[in-house]
């Protein structure tokens, strides 16, 4: 793919401000199953959940960006990520899952210095759909394999 080519971004509402995620670290979209909770979990690990006879780590997104809860979570996205060629699937808590929209990367304004409603490191840009911007989440960070890593050592 060349850098140049739209890409397709997952819209998405946290703690009432809209977000977006590049569509490629989406696996699937959910109906909110049953999350066991895991005891010694950091507050933004929620649990696991059963997903199809496997555990997945839930995330919960608005508690990472340090959003309100303002809402019950409607739905579970599912991120699968490579760590050492094996896949670790995760579940991240949201409170609606909108539509799938291209962005150019031209369209891609970096994150203001300032003036954000989450810690910066999260966020990879802004973006305009619609006629307000959206702020791109940085799957990477958000979803960090190394903070997971680390909550499993003894």
């Amino acid at each position: 793919m060349a850098d140049d080519a739209s890409r397709q971004y997952l819209t998405l509402t946290l703690g009432g401000e809209r977000f977006a995620l590049e569509s490629s670290a989406v696996s699937e979209v959910l109906d909110m199953l049953p999350v066991t909770w895991v005891p010694l979990a950091p507050a933004h690990l929620r649990g696991v959940v059963n997903l199809r006879g496997n555990a997945a780590t839930v995330v919960d997104a608005r508690a990472k960006l340090e959003l309100p809860d303002t809402a019950k979570p409607s739905c579970l996205i599912i991120i699968e990520r490579d760590a050492d060629g094996e896949p670790v699937t995760m579940a991240a808590l949201a409170d609606a899952v909108h539509e799938v929209v291209e962005i150019a990367p031209t369209d891609i304004l970096p994150p203001p210095d300032m003036g954000l409603a989450v810690p910066p490191q999260f966020v990879k840009g802004l973006a305009r759909i619609d006629g307000d911007f959206v702020m791109l989440l940085d799957a990477n960070r958000l979803f960090s394999l190394e903070e997971l890593a680390a909550r499993q050592r003894p």
